[in-house]
């Protein structure tokens, strides 16, 4: 398969999703220092895609748990939520907004609500929430670290004289 023949496959399978307002509105909320929360959504769906395409799993679900994982409309920085502290409460309210929008299957549910483990007591059940648990704590330092190496080589920059 070719890059293009993975990426066609990859939008079947979530093309339904990047449809909907509610998922574009994530756009507007920052994640990872200058990532979207978006972009980072995009990510870890895409690599969870490809990972588990090539073990021979549940690709499709990966894909849309991991597009899905962090679906929660509002800045944790600032929005105190009802149900907890963020870093385990926000995977239930994106569960909860994953259902308002589509239909779930038990690993998509299962690895949205558990994609902060072990930060969240129960162990994920399937071995796609455990791919798109890994891709996400990668992304997240990824972004982080890329976007610090970019800060820092600004800054080292010499200034115009």
């Amino acid at each position: 398969m070719t890059n293009q023949d993975y990426l066609n496959e990859y939008f079947t399978c979530v093309n339904d999703l990047t449809q909907l307002d509610e998922i574009r509105r994530l756009d507007g909320f920052t994640q990872h220092l200058s990532t979207s929360r978006l972009e980072h959504c995009v990510n870890v769906s895409y690599f969870s895609f490809l990972i588990c395409k090539k073990l021979g799993w549940d690709y499709r679900s990966a894909a849309r748990a991991g597009l899905l994982h962090d679906f929660y409309l509002y800045d944790w920085r600032v929005e105190k939520q009802p149900e907890g502290r963020h870093v385990s409460a926000h995977a239930k309210v994106a569960l909860r907004n994953a259902h308002q929008v589509t239909e779930l299957n038990e690993i998509e549910a299962d690895a949205i609500v558990k994609h902060m483990w072990p930060m969240t007591i129960s162990l994920p059940r399937y071995k796609e929430s455990y791919v798109v648990n890994v891709v996400d704590t990668f992304c997240a330092a990824y972004e982080v670290v890329v976007q610090t190496k970019r800060s820092v080589m600004r800054f080292l920059q010499p200034t115009a004289v």
